[in-house]
């Protein structure tokens, strides 16, 4: 009786567990547990049959979200990359690889073993020490970025496929021919010009001074070059390698270390400045090598002959064990230009010119101390200032000012009052100009390294915004500004009487007939620089036609041109090679993007896709 009792009320608490149990299993299942009454959710969609993994989805949207932040140097929530679209982007990009995945598949396209193994190999990131592919750094890599032997060498066979349909289906597009005509006549096409310069001297009355009334109208029609830029008015505190040089200590020992580690830059041999023309075989060499000497020809036409220029040959300054087997006959020329050969070099049998004799050169130890000592209190100096920042952060978070920190440790206090271009002292280093263009009054100072090794922090104290400095300030400057337009609308208006001068009669007869020597260019293209001609004058020039005269004032003078010859571009220059080049392959490659994306969506549509919304939130969750 009494064991009877005792297994009654056990009973009772078992089966209380495993209602408990029960209302457990059901809870979570509702909130998508895996494990329990369903199989583990592994996908969060499919595109004809191709599962997107949820472990693929979340390395994607996490190499994303780190390739945005370390492009934008901020950290944003993921509230914040849900609003700019990534995660769509993201998801979009997988759907359009199933799609390619589902394609492959169908038609039976797939990279073979040996060519995966071969293509493993090759990664750099797979090998070891010696620089042979190493099993073990292999599985290492992988592992860091949660990835499987089996899922990386599948994701392979993959890419290669995508890869293979991508050039299948884009690889023969090419630029449409107008397209590319259009482009080539804009930018190629060749304009001879010559530009006559008219001057005040050429003004049949002179020009006064500009009355008051003038000069006001000069001020305020160009009142932004007379606008003082804004200031911020800057407080900072910062230390530099340089300022504690004095203060370390740097034993002799470790200088001679450092000069015995850099000798080859203080102790340099005898060198040759040398160019070496390769030939493809003994013979051609010493053929050439005898027409040299028999004058029939130059050094410069054997490198044309080669089809290459004197840029190609040049090797540099070099050392008589850098010639390997020709440096004896190369260190033994006496006259710059000489030639010798053959000799044979890594690539082929060769001549060489010496073009130059450059002496042995040798700095003592004792000449080489204030730049080795420099060097090594430079790197000193770095690392006590890098040991000191969490001191000063630590500083600054306790409520420390700028001017706490000057007090208290080696930080220096300064004040500038700093505007764009400004960039002497402490504004000279980039970082400290960023800084002071983007500080806001009341902001909280924090540390900031300098290129150099030093540290800096700073407070805006203030900004006076752009102000137009008083008429009274610039008289003079706005006197000769005012003046100067007043001779270019003289001569502006002279010139308009000279173009129909210009125009009949041709450069050279108006030339002669006013006296002015005309500049004269020949065959100049969109693709060329002339720095000293008003951009807005060549382009009125290559939109005028030959013979119609052009007028643009510059300064105190106006400048005349016209256009006396226009040639089709040159499709053998050099230049125009590479404009055609530079147009096929950005469009070309464009509209073979636009073909494949075009390719991948109707396989989208075919294939049909399906998303797990829930799967996708499941991976939005472990970014929140």
């Amino acid at each position: 009786m009494a064991k009877e009792q005792k297994t009654k009320p056990k009973s009772k608490q078992n089966i209380f567990v495993w209602i408990l149990m029960g209302l457990l299993v059901l809870g979570l299942a509702g909130f998508g547990i895996d494990g329990f009454l369903g199989q583990r959710v592994r996908a969060i969609g499919s595109v004809g049959g191709q599962e997107i993994t949820v472990d693929s989805y979340a390395r994607a949207l996490q190499q994303e979200i780190r390739g945005f932040q370390q492009q934008t140097g901020q950290a944003m929530s993921f509230a914040q990359i849900q609003a700019m679209g990534l995660d769509q982007m993201v998801r979009a990009r997988l759907v359009a690889q199933a799609a390619l995945d589902a394609e492959a598949a169908r038609i039976g396209l797939s990279l073979g073993d040996e060519n995966v193994t071969r293509a493993i190999t090759q990664i750099s990131a797979f090998r070891g020490p010696g620089g042979e592919f190493d099993r073990e750094a292999y599985r290492f890599a992988l592992q860091n970025v949660n990835m499987s032997p089996r899922e990386f060498e599948d994701e392979l066979r993959r890419e290669t496929a995508r890869g293979i349909l991508q050039a299948a289906t884009s690889g023969a597009v090419d630029t449409p021919a107008n397209l590319r005509a259009t482009l080539l006549d804009y930018y190629a096409t060749r304009h001879s010009f010559a530009v006559f310069t008219l001057t005040e001297e050429m003004l049949e009355e002179p020009v006064g001074a500009p009355d008051a009334a003038q000069v006001e109208a000069y001020y305020e029609a160009n009142i932004e070059r007379f606008t003082a830029p804004e200031i911020r008015h800057v407080t900072y505190a910062w230390i530099a390698p340089p300022m504690i040089y004095d203060e370390i200590e740097i034993e002799e020992a470790a200088l001679r270390t450092l000069y015995q580690s850099r000798l080859p830059d203080f102790v340099q041999p005898e060198r040759r400045l040398v160019e070496r023309l390769v030939f493809p075989d003994e013979a051609a060499a010493a053929a050439a090598m005898a027409r040299l000497e028999e004058g029939t020809t130059e050094f410069e036409d054997l490198v044309a002959e080669r089809g290459l220029d004197l840029e190609d040959t040049d090797m540099g300054d070099v050392s008589r064990e850098q010639l390997g087997a020709a440096g004896e006959a190369v260190f033994a020329l006496e006259e710059p230009g000489a030639v010798t050969g053959p000799h044979p070099s890594p690539v082929g049998p060769a001549l060489f010119r010496m073009n130059a004799i450059l002496s042995a050169q040798e700095v003592t130890f004792e000449e080489a101390m204030p730049e080795l000592r420099d060097e090594l209190a430079a790197d000193r100096a770095r690392r006590i200032i890098a040991d000191d920042f969490d001191l000063y952060e630590d500083l600054l978070a306790g409520g420390a000012t700028l001017e706490d920190l000057a007090q208290e440790t080696a930080l220096e206090l300064g004040r500038i009052d700093w505007s764009a271009g400004e960039s002497e002292g402490i504004a000279a280093y980039t970082e400290f100009r960023a800084a002071a263009r983007e500080a806001r009054e009341g902001d909280f100072p924090e540390m900031i390294a300098l290129s150099d090794g030093g540290l800096f922090a700073l407070r805006l104290d203030g900004v006076t915004p752009p102000t137009p400095r008083p008429l009274a300030e610039i008289r003079n400057e706005a006197e000769a500004g005012a003046r100067a337009a007043l001779v270019a609308e003289r001569l502006m208006e002279q010139a308009g009487a000279m173009r129909a001068e210009l125009a009949g009669q041709g450069v050279d007869a108006f030339a002669e007939a006013t006296g002015l020597a005309p500049d004269r260019f020949e065959a100049i293209t969109r693709l060329d620089r002339l720095p000293d001609m008003p951009g807005d004058l060549l382009e009125e020039l290559f939109a005028a036609e030959p013979g119609e005269p052009v007028m643009h004032p510059r300064g105190a003078a106006v400048l005349m041109g016209v256009v006396t010859d226009r040639l089709d571009p040159d499709t053998e220059d050099a230049q125009t090679r590479q404009l055609i080049s530079a147009i096929d392959d950005q469009i070309g490659a464009a509209l073979a993007q636009d073909v494949f994306a075009y390719f991948a969506r109707a396989l989208e549509r075919e294939a049909g896709i399906s998303l797990n919304q829930a799967a996708i939130e499941a991976v939005h969750a472990n970014f929140r």
